[in-house]
């Protein structure tokens, strides 16, 4: 396991859904904004169809809110949704185009999208809206002229290659993932919320015997230097 590059300024987080930066990449960003690096998160949209038993109109408002409120625990406060429909995200030229036109607003050295593989694990399928999000980030990443591209594209992966030691932001972490507060609260009723995020954190944020046993983000270089 590489270290996670640290020559840069300014990242791009690029996901389908609130809650996506949450599960594996927040204790990173805390980790960097603290540092003073620039980290902006552009959603495509609003995960209006994520809470069971409310209509999306007032879902998708929530969920920004709420996804917003998160963003700021970890010092991220430029967030952007696009306005995708949630569960029929597809790799269209729209979207492509998008994501191109972002990139080159933002200007970022480094950008991480989520994973774009079938599956987490053995019976642990992927979202479709991942994997063709994550299709859409890499195909509008290659079409850029190489002067405009960003040096880095990564995944938050578990086929991971490189990763970011984050034993001191795993409390912020669990915050910011707490801050999806109505979403978690229908997502398991009988768990508080707090103990949710604790455990998804807990999970994604374990020790690594292959990075000096310490605890870790870890992502997937799928563009550029190794």
């Amino acid at each position: 396991m590489e270290e996670f590059p640290d020559d840069w300024q300014t990242a791009l987080v690029l996901v389908p859904h609130p809650d996506d930066p949450e599960y594996g990449m927040a204790a990173a960003v805390a980790r960097w904004t603290s540092a003073g690096k620039r980290v902006v998160y552009a959603l495509a949209s609003s995960g209006e169809a994520g809470i069971e038993g409310m209509a999306p109109e007032k879902a998708g408002p929530v969920r920004e809110i709420e996804q917003r409120t998160s963003a700021a625990v970890v010092g991220v406060d430029e967030v952007e949704f696009w306005g995708f429909p949630d569960s029929d995200i597809r790799n269209t030229p729209e979207l492509r185009t998008t994501i191109t036109d972002t990139i080159s607003r933002v200007s970022p050295e480094l950008v991480i999208s989520v994973y774009g593989g079938p599956e987490w694990a053995p019976e642990m399928p992927n979202q479709r809206d991942h994997m063709e999000f994550a299709a859409a980030v890499l195909d509008a990443y290659d079409g850029l002229d190489g002067a405009d591209r960003p040096r880095w594209l990564f995944e938050s992966s578990p086929d991971a290659t490189h990763a970011v030691e984050v034993t001191d932001q795993i409390g912020i972490a669990v915050r910011s993932l707490a801050a999806h507060d109505q979403y978690l609260s229908v997502l398991d009723p009988d768990t508080p919320v707090i103990d949710q995020a604790r455990a998804q954190i807990d999970m994604v944020t374990a020790a690594r015997e292959d990075f000096g046993g310490v605890r870790a983000s870890c992502f997937e270089l799928k563009r550029g230097p190794s």
